[in-house]
């Protein structure tokens, strides 16, 4: 069975994997590939490694690392970050295919990064999962705060001194609809929970939602109407694969419950975006949060920007000042050490799914 990290839950002693492992042998080295900017100074923890882990070599593209010589000295780690191409990584894992044991994501989603090299790789896939999820929930908790409350409303009142008071909604009971109950929607679930809402979720596998202390209703994959026509908030937090690409569309939007407010911190492609701009033009939906979008930057020309009940940020709601540095000390002092040590490595990703 996977084990999957926790940001809240390892934050506090983030040494604490190194110091644990101090007494236990080393079964295998770690010959590691940074496939990575060479002045990207998140990847700072690279630089001291525990013993038995070696950085071999540092580069963004296939041309900037010397093959051969990582072939001879049998590179089996590959350390993924944010902005080589999904190409460059696939090259890489078929010129060390001989001796690749482990291909790790510094990012939570792998859909930046996904072929069909990565997806048949004998080597164990890890990912970033639950390194972003604390910021992202509340993210989520703000956008239904801001429609609750019509922030927008308050701000041009207070722009023109206008002592204009009008009737708020609460959070308390009303229904989160999470789609996609990994660890962000599970996080959001948490917070939703303590401001008293009740949470239902859209989930792949229901059965793995079994005794959740934050989640009151789980759905399957076949579900998702129903979830749309309930709740009076719904967060999209899935990831984007095969199977979710376009899951969300007019079908959905038509069939929500009255003045509903989208969220998505998920990926933009899993959304027909053209179908929600018109949800939010004609009044099915009541508002929007949206961190991420199908096409990113989102282009000037979309009527994204120009909708007055849209609240939009440019894919940044996880971008902490330290959330990547944290992701890779992550790498470095918890799932390296169980590497070395021949442990179960956290973050096992479905390679077939994606995720």
């Amino acid at each position: 069975m996977p084990q999957y990290w926790n940001r809240e839950k390892f934050a506090a002693d983030k040494t604490r994997s190194v110091q644990d492992s101090s007494n236990k042998s080393i079964v295998k080295e770690a010959r590691i590939v940074s496939l990575a900017m060479k002045d990207d100074p998140s990847n700072v923890p690279l630089e001291n490694l525990p013993q038995g882990a070696k950085l071999l070599s540092v580069g963004s593209t296939i041309d900037e690392l010397d093959i051969p010589t990582l072939q001879q000295q049998k590179a089996n780690v590959i350390f993924v970050s944010p902005g080589p191409s999904k190409e460059t990584l696939a090259t890489l894992i078929q010129e060390l295919e001989s001796s690749l044991e482990w291909v790790h994501s510094r990012s939570a989603g792998v859909d930046a990064i996904y072929t069909d090299t990565l997806a048949n790789t004998p080597a164990t896939v890890t990912n970033a999962k639950g390194a972003f999820s604390s910021t992202l929930a509340e993210y989520t908790l703000l956008a239904c705060s801001y429609f609750a409350k019509d922030l927008p409303r308050l701000l041009k009142n207070k722009g023109r001194k206008d002592w204009n008071k009008y009737n708020i909604l609460e959070l308390r009971n009303a229904t989160l609809g999470i789609v996609g109950y990994g660890d962000i929607g599970q996080a959001a679930a948490k917070l939703a929970k303590a401001y008293g809402m009740r949470v239902v979720a859209l989930r792949r596998n229901p059965e793995k939602t079994k005794d959740d202390p934050y989640c009151d209703v789980v759905y399957g994959n076949d579900q998702l109407n129903v979830l749309f026509g309930e709740s009076d908030y719904i967060l999209c937090s899935a990831p984007l694969t095969a199977e979710t690409k376009g899951m969300i569309g007019k079908e959905q939007f038509d069939a929500a419950k009255t003045n509903a407010v989208f969220i998505n911190v998920g990926r933009g492609p899993i959304i027909d975006e053209e179908a929600l701009v018109e949800a939010l033009k004609d009044g099915r939906l009541k508002g929007a949060g949206l961190d991420v979008f199908a096409t990113e930057p989102l282009p000037k020309e979309s009527e994204l920007w120009e909708l007055g009940n849209v609240l939009l940020s440019p894919h940044n709601m996880d971008a902490t000042e330290t959330f990547m540095l944290e992701s890779t000390e992550f790498f470095v002092n918890e799932n390296l050490p169980r590497f070395l040590h021949g442990e179960l490595l956290l973050n096992e990703i479905d390679k077939a799914a994606g995720y």
